[in-house]
């Protein structure tokens, strides 16, 4: 089995910052799930293989445009 190198501080710092803003993105038990998915792989993605896809989701997190605050 190839050995994973451990994620440098950047690669965590990503992680963290997608998985506060999964739960401001999506209230609720999917932002809940999803913010604990990705703070799991911080903390051992690295010995779970491919970073591929969890990288996909990453991205698409800190990318997605804010949705505004509808006018009371």
């Amino acid at each position: 089995m190839k050995a994973h190198p451990a994620m440098n501080h950047h690669e965590r710092m990503r992680l963290r910052a997608a998985a506060l803003r999964a739960t401001q993105l999506y209230p609720g038990p999917v932002g809940e799930l999803l913010s604990r998915e990705l703070l799991s792989w911080e903390e051992f993605g690295y010995r779970l293989g491919s970073r591929k896809m969890i990288a996909g989701i990453v991205d698409a997190v800190l990318n997605a445009p804010t949705q505004r605050a509808e006018a009371a």
